[in-house]
């Protein structure tokens, strides 16, 4: 069992552009002038991001973001840098902009008893959280789909709580058991050599030296769901 069972809720605003490499040069020198780096990145800026995301036999999850259902959510467990040690599992609620995520800490253990499908261990857990995908799973058919993994290099200005993100190299795997295992067989998703996603995510206002910023910079908004790109491979 989990020493830190916590769960945190974030209400955010979350907008996502797709751009090139050029764009992203200059959007990162325009941000590094008013923007501070997120204090959880190694020497280079940047962290690797690796997840496993959950939906039921008939697609749910993915359906409901391919027909732009406004109201939809999803299930994923995720560490950071290659660091199986220390994992959460979370749930992420979008409506339309707003975006929601409740997370909650699991061992290494605990997360392999989820992907081999062995729950009842959860009826009792600790975290309401775990208690719900432990109902998902054993009423609804939630099981692993798919693995999404990328490169975070991530910006924070302090006025607004604004977090902006260039998530890089956005990859996927066929088989999804190999979650915990070395990424011998991932496959890039994005059709551009260089491309890239830019995240902005911000509490009740984004403040207008950042949204000018982004503006001038050329990024256009657009919904994109690395979920959704990932699942054409499996």
């Amino acid at each position: 069992m989990s020493e830190n069972v916590g769960e945190r809720v974030c209400f955010r605003h979350e907008l996502k552009y797709r751009i090139g490499y050029p764009q992203y040069l200059e959007l990162r020198r325009r941000l590094r002038t008013v923007m501070s780096a997120d204090s959880h990145t190694g020497d280079d800026g940047r962290y690797l991001i690796r997840s496993i995301y959950f939906d039921n036999y008939r697609d749910k999850a993915l359906r409901e973001k391919i027909d732009g259902v406004s109201r939809r959510e999803k299930f994923r467990i995720r560490y950071y840098n290659d660091d199986i040690s220390y994992m959460t599992l979370e749930k992420k609620v979008k409506d339309n902009s707003l975006c929601r995520k409740y997370d909650a800490d699991i061992t290494l253990e605990e997360c392999r008893r989820i992907l081999e499908g062995d729950l009842e261990w959860m009826r009792a857990y600790p975290s309401s959280l775990v208690q719900e995908l432990y109902g998902k799973m054993r009423f609804q058919m939630l099981r692993p789909r798919v693995v999404v993994s990328y490169i975070r290099e991530p910006y924070i200005y302090r006025a607004g709580n604004v977090r902006v993100t260039f998530d890089s190299h956005i990859r996927t795997t066929l088989y999804h058991r190999s979650f915990l295992e070395e990424r011998t067989a991932d496959i890039g998703v994005l059709d551009q050599p260089g491309d890239m996603i830019l995240e902005v995510k911000f509490d009740a206002f984004l403040p207008e030296v950042i949204r000018c910023m982004i503006q001038t910079g050329g990024a256009r908004q657009q919904a994109f769901s690395k979920y959704q790109a990932c699942r054409r491979f499996g």
